[in-house]
Formats: structure tokens, C-alpha cells, sequence
């Protein structure tokens, strides 16, 4: 009878917890500001074409370097084009690298070090793999890939994946090294679950939280990577609008027109401060060291 009895509570356990970490997470302040900035940075990027009917690409030489005013709120560059526009059609662009990162880091580092930790006789080749890519700093890492795959938007999300994917999958190996070894993973080894049951049921699930974590932490550092790429005319090619191209179109005019690079620049501040306050607050609740210290 007892076993029966318990039977609900365990099947109802998982999403009252689950009900629970969100509820810690909308009470949150970090998080609730930050997720508020990245919704309607998001927003105003899908609504670029109802917010302004300008073509971004589109040249008006008789427009050049006009001060911001209510004709062009943030002004126009060397080409006469729209700074505002610009930046909205750049925010699509720019944010879509970040999530395509953080995406591709997390899945390649996930299977890398949940494989390591599962199967120890792949684990040194891997881990030595990946300290080999852990050598260089991750943006010369980058520069160097992406110089050598060419200026675009695929060549940017590839190069910047591949940087930060060691890093992810270090953190992955060392979640799944202390899963993997806890009661109930033995316990279902000893019932007679193969590795993949394993990975899949009980190591890579319990490994989400610290991956959430240092997702949202990379999603931050691919958009301040693609707008140094960009500036150092790696990253998206002209005339297409990123953040990071739109600055560095603007720093042979940073006296004379600062609205250039001040407005896209802001942008990349913003999208940056909002990824770092959301992952604050998923670390503050989700971080299993952080509670019993609390």
C-alpha cells in the first residue's frame, strides 16, 4: 500500500517543482528586469517593419550625417541612411547570433561532456580536445576562425560556438561526473538501464540548470563578440545592419556625427546588461550551492 500511495506524490512532484523554480524566478528581480529588457529588445526587433517603413540599406546622400531630430530620431550616417532603422534591423540580426551561440555551444558541449563523464575511455581525448581550444583566448580563437571562413552572419555564429563550447562542456562533464555517481543513477544501472537511458533519463536533465546558466552568460558574450568581429570587419559584411558593423561604420566619424556609434552602441550595453541579469537570477534559483548557503 505504501508504494502504491506514493506513486502520485512522485509523479506530481517534478511539476510542482518545476511550478515552484518558476515561481522563484518571476519574484526574482534580476531576472524579471532582465527577461523584461530582452523581451522588448526581441519585440522591437520582429516589429522593425511597423516601427519604421525606411529600408535599412537605402542610400539618401542629401541626408548625410544629419544630427538626430524628429525626421530621424537617431540620425543618419555617412550614406544618409537611418541610424534608428539601422538599429532595429540590426537588433534582429545581432540577437539571432547570440541565441544561434548559445544554442550550438550548449548542444556541442552538452554531448562532449555528458559523453566524457559517461564513457571514461573517450574522456581524455575529449577533455584534451577540448583544452587544446581552451588555450587560446576565446575571441583570437575567434578572429582566427572567423577570418578564415569569411565575413557572414554563419561564419560569426560558428566561430563564436566553437570558442565557447569547451568551456560549456567542462561545466557539463563536471555536473554528470557528481551525477553520475549519485544513488538512484546506480540504482537504475543496477536495474539494467543502458548508458544512453542513463544520459538521457537522469545525467543530462539534472545538468540543465548549470547549462541554463552559462547559456544565458554566453548568449551575452556572442553579442559582444559578434560586434568586435564586426568592428574589425570579420563579422556581418555591409550593407546588411548589425550593431557591431554600424559601429564600426561610424568611428571615422566619431566627432563630428557621435550619434553613429553612440545609438547601436547603447544597444549592445542594454542587450548585454538584460542576459547578464537574467542569468544572475536563474544562478540565484537554480544553483543548488547557492541554496544551502542561503
Amino acid at each position: 500500500m505504501s508504494d502504491v500511495a506514493a506513486l502520485p506524490i512522485r509523479e506530481f512532484a517534478r511539476p510542482r517543482r518545476r511550478f515552484r523554480t518558476l515561481r522563484k524566478l518571476v519574484a526574482h528581480r534580476s531576472f524579471l528586469f532582465g527577461a523584461t529588457v530582452m523581451v522588448l529588445l526581441t519585440a522591437a526587433a520582429m516589429a522593425a517593419p511597423l516601427l519604421t517603413h525606411i529600408d535599412p540599406t537605402a542610400m539618401q546622400v542629401r541626408f548625410r550625417l544629419r544630427p538626430p531630430s524628429a525626421a530621424f530620431p537617431f540620425g543618419t550616417d555617412a550614406f544618409g541612411r537611418d541610424v534608428f532603422t539601422r538599429v532595429l534591423y540590426g537588433a534582429k540580426l545581432s540577437l539571432w547570433i547570440g541565441l544561434s551561440v548559445a544554442l550550438l555551444s550548449g548542444a556541442g558541449g552538452a554531448a562532449v561532456g555528458v559523453v566524457g563523464a559517461q564513457f571514461r575511455r573517450l574522456d581524455p581525448l575529449l577533455m584534451r580536445v577540448m583544452d587544446a581550444l581552451m588555450a587560446f583566448p576565446a575571441i583570437l580563437l575567434a578572429i582566427g576562425l572567423g577570418a578564415a571562413l569569411g565575413p557572414s552572419p554563419s561564419s560569426v555564429i560558428i566561430a563564436l560556438a566553437v570558442a565557447y563550447l569547451p568551456r560549456t562542456a567542462r561545466l557539463v562533464r563536471a555536473s554528470a561526473l557528481v551525477i553520475r555517481e549519485l544513488e538512484y543513477v546506480e540504482a537504475a544501472r543496477v536495474s539494467g538501464a543502458g548508458n544512453l537511458r542513463i544520459i538521457w533519463k537522469h545525467i543530462l536533465p539534472n545538468c540543465m540548470g548549470p547549462l541554463l546558466v552559462q547559456l544565458s552568460f554566453v548568449f551575452a558574450y556572442a553579442i559582444l563578440a559578434d560586434a568586435a568581429l564586426s568592428f574589425l570587419g570579420i563579422g556581418t559584411p555591409p550593407p546588411a545592419p548589425s550593431w557591431g558593423n554600424i559601429v564600426s561604420e561610424g568611428r571615422d566619424y566619431a566627432v563630428e556625427a557621435w550619434w553613429i556609434m553612440l545609438f547601436p552602441g547603447l544597444a549592445i550595453s542594454i542587450a548585454t546588461l538584460g542576459m547578464n541579469l537574467l542569468g544572475d537570477g536563474l544562478r540565484d534559483v537554480l544553483d543548488p550551492r547557492l541554496k544551502v548557503e542561503g
